[in-house]
């Protein structure tokens, strides 16, 4: 079996609806995911705010209505095909507006309803060209999942669960991606981006031979191609390269979506809807190293250093512990700690619930914070092994900027500098130019 994603680039229209479903039918036993068409998640989230709001969100619906409607004509489906859970969303609508109330619980249920409307639109296209397809919800096949809103864990038993459900399909199962439901049967969210790991997941599950991840680029590239004008397809990444990537913020896929795929050593592949003959980028447990080492820069931006100073920290065991359990407490992650024999410098990707962390922290320690700082993150396979490429990096990083803090040793694959974010795309193209060239 093959497990493919399509994100919502590639079902953003009726014609990339056509080219989706030719790619599928020349596959053997294609498991499919597909993302919400190109801009409806965002489109459902202004629907929500405007319900709760007390704005006129129909206005809004309809506009979405019509976006899917248009498609429908285009691929000639039927025009009542989504009718039922357009009327689903509709009477959601309502029940916000009058009750004046969005939980994270009814947010969920909003933003689930932009993959269950492409896939049956994906679906209903691939019957209509002779392929045998089935369009599913993927807590109808058994994505269970705690019931953290916006956020949620599939369970342990659903990969069974799944597997079980799948393995005794004969047609192609179109399946949502991004969601799933509770125990007690209420829908939640993989938090954004999650249809990659909805996609890794359920590959895992049946054991796939590979994963696909169609996308709208020719593979992972050398830098963000927005940013560097000669960034190119890198061919092969391990797994921990590609993790190192997608958390430091390459666009291509999402953070999660590895680890599923990792552990059952399952090849992941990234490839180009626009672009079906190509190769792409397959993602192994193990891959080459590149002759530059270096082989691709990921930057985020509008990240925040949060510094602790205490000259309690002298010779003090358990401090560390103290800092990192106040982050515990308040589901905080962290990418990069840096410390001095009083001080600590952390990075943190956003912004929510700072003011209390920062007033638990004061307890032991000053704190200030620095806004508007950018991660750039160098990657490769033996980086700790070439002695002049952190030398060359901090020195191309500093020929435009001096860097606030800098990363090597804890990992093999990774050197990672924080500067300015008005800073980072020159030095992503200078590093282009110095290391991966």
């Amino acid at each position: 079996m093959l497990a493919m994603k399509f994100g919502g680039t590639s079902v953003g229209s009726a014609a990339r609806i056509r080219t989706v479903a030719q790619i599928v039918m020349s596959k053997k036993e294609p498991v499919v995911v597909c993302s919400a068409v190109s801009g409806i998640t965002d489109m459902l989230l202004r629907i929500a705010n405007a319900s709760f709001a007390g704005s006129d969100p129909l206005v809004l619906f309809s506009e979405l209505k019509q976006k899917h409607d248009n498609i429908l004509a285009e691929l000639a489906l039927d025009p009542s095909l989504l009718e039922g859970i357009m009327n689903e969303l509709e009477s959601l609508i309502r029940r916000v507006t009058r009750m004046k109330t969005c939980t994270t619980e009814t947010l969920d249920h909003f933003m689930s309803f932009g993959e269950r409307l492409s896939c049956r639109i994906v679906a209903a296209h691939l019957c209509g060209i002779g392929a045998n397809a089935r369009a599913y919800d993927a807590f109808d096949i058994g994505m269970l999942t705690t019931n953290e809103f916006g956020k949620a864990e599939p369970l342990p038993e659903s990969p069974s669960l799944i597997k079980e459900a799948i393995s005794g399909m004969d047609h192609i199962p179109i399946i949502t991606g991004f969601i799933g439901k509770t125990r007690s049967g209420k829908i939640t969210t993989l938090s954004r981006g999650g249809s990659d790991y909805t996609a890794s997941f359920i590959g895992a599950a049946i054991d796939a031979e590979e994963i696909q991840i169609w996308t709208d680029v020719d593979g992972v590239m050398t830098a963000d191609p927005r940013i560097v004008n000669g960034a190119k397809t890198i061919g092969m990444l391990s797994f921990s390269e590609a993790s190192e990537l997608a958390v430091f913020g390459a666009k291509v896929l999402h953070p999660k979506s590895i680890q599923p795929a990792m552990e059952k050593n399952i090849p992941v592949r990234v490839l180009n809807t626009g672009n079906p003959s190509g190769t792409g980028t397959v993602i192994l447990k193990e891959a080459e190293k590149s002759k530059s080492i270096a082989k691709a820069i990921a930057c985020r931006k509008n990240v925040s250093i949060m510094n602790l100073t205490s000259t309690r920290m002298l010779n003090a065991y358990g401090y560390l512990a103290k800092i990192f359990d106040v982050f515990r407490k308040y589901h905080k992650s962290v990418d990069m700690v840096t410390t001095s024999e009083v001080s600590v410098s952390i990075t943190l990707n956003e912004a929510s619930q700072v003011e209390e962390i920062m007033s638990d922290l004061k307890g032991f320690a000053e704190v200030t914070i620095e806004n508007d700082k950018a991660i750039i993150c160098v990657v490769g396979q033996g980086m700790l092994e070439c002695a002049s490429l952190a030398g060359r990096i901090l020195e191309t990083v500093g020929s435009i900027t001096s860097a606030r803090m800098v990363s090597q040793g804890a990992s093999n694959i990774n050197i990672s500098v924080v500067v300015e974010n008005k800073h980072a795309d020159d030095i992503v193209r200078a590093l282009h130019q110095k290391v991966i060239v």
